[in-house]
């Protein structure tokens, strides 16, 4: 009986433990299953072993590192301490050296290229030049002019020689004798103002003779354009390939005898005018630097500066 009511007792609990199934829900979860064992002790115990060890381990291998090893940060000081010493030593004066290097560069190319500063630009420009359509009309005048007189020239030479009645050579002659007096300046302006095609010319050429005149002094002795290309620093335009004809002829000395046209006038206008922006930034770079070696301290480079701007 015992064992009968024990496997009712089973068979009962065994039911109550599955899920119920009921109609229009879903089953009912069963409870958690316990777990299958307990952890074994050697586990915990070595993990015990292991954590009440780990600091003497650590200890010990950080001093046998320590003693191995040099530190890294007393290493980084020292070499951060020995490059301040470097620097503090030798940078100083090496950027004093430097600047007044520098200065000394500047100061030469402000004595050389001095003379850019007395650029007269309407000499060089020559705005009073004749252009292409005055000439050309001249020309005709001129053209139409000496015609004129050539057929005058030749009626009164036909009455001379009795091809034509008198009293037309004698109109001929007097014609001509016109066209002379209308060919003189004086003669000639009581009646027009516009130039001759002589007067043109002659403009002409001494507007290229002051302009040369003008160039031959700026270059003087020494030559000026070809020392220009040394402030290409200040203005980069001073490297243009257009202008090594005219550097060319400048470092040779006959630059102002080689200017026979206005196209080559121009030119040279062009050149002096951008060498002339660049010797402006020139100066200021050079003030600069002076006021530099004041702010720094630099009392050599500084007198070396203010000496040469009181010369």
């Amino acid at each position: 009986m015992a064992e009968s009511n024990q496997g009712s007792t089973v068979a009962d609990s065994g039911p109550a433990d599955s899920p119920v199934l009921r109609p229009g829900r879903p089953a009912d979860p069963g409870p958690a299953s316990p777990p299958v064992g307990p952890a074994p002790a050697t586990t915990d115990e070595s993990a015990v072993d292991r954590n009440s060890l780990a600091p003497f381990t650590d200890s010990g291998a950080a001093e046998s590192s320590a003693v191995n090893r040099p530190d890294k940060r007393d290493m980084s000081e020292g070499r951060s301490d020995g490059g301040a010493e470097t620097v503090a030593g030798t940078t100083p004066e090496l950027a004093r050296q430097m600047a007044a290097t520098r200065q000394n560069r500047l100061r030469r190319l402000l004595r050389q290229c001095d003379r850019v500063l007395l650029l007269e630009f309407d000499t060089l420009a020559m705005s009073r030049w004749p252009d292409a359509f005055t000439v050309a009309m001249a020309r005709r005048r001129r053209d139409l002019w000496l015609m004129l007189l050539v057929l005058t020239g030749l009626v009164f030479a036909s009455g001379i020689t009795g091809f034509v009645p008198a009293w037309i050579a004698g109109g001929g002659l007097g014609a001509m004798v016109v066209l002379v007096l209308s060919g003189l300046p004086a003669v000639r302006h009581l009646f027009t103002d516009s130039p001759s095609y002589l007067e043109l010319l002659l403009r002409r050429r001494q507007l290229l003779h002051e302009a040369r005149l003008h160039i031959r002094n700026l270059e003087g002795s020494t030559g000026l354009i070809w020392q220009c290309p040394q402030m290409q620093e200040f203005n980069p335009a001073l490297r243009a390939s257009r202008f090594a004809g005219i550097i060319r002829l400048s470092e040779q000395r006959v630059l102002s005898r080689s200017l026979t046209r206005r196209e080559h006038v121009r030119l040279c206008l062009i050149y002096l005018m951008e060498a002339e922006k660049a010797y402006g930034r020139l100066q200021q770079a050079y003030f600069d630097g002076h006021q530099t070696a004041i702010d720094r301290g630099w009392a050599s480079v500084a007198a070396e500066t203010g000496a040469d701007k009181t010369a």
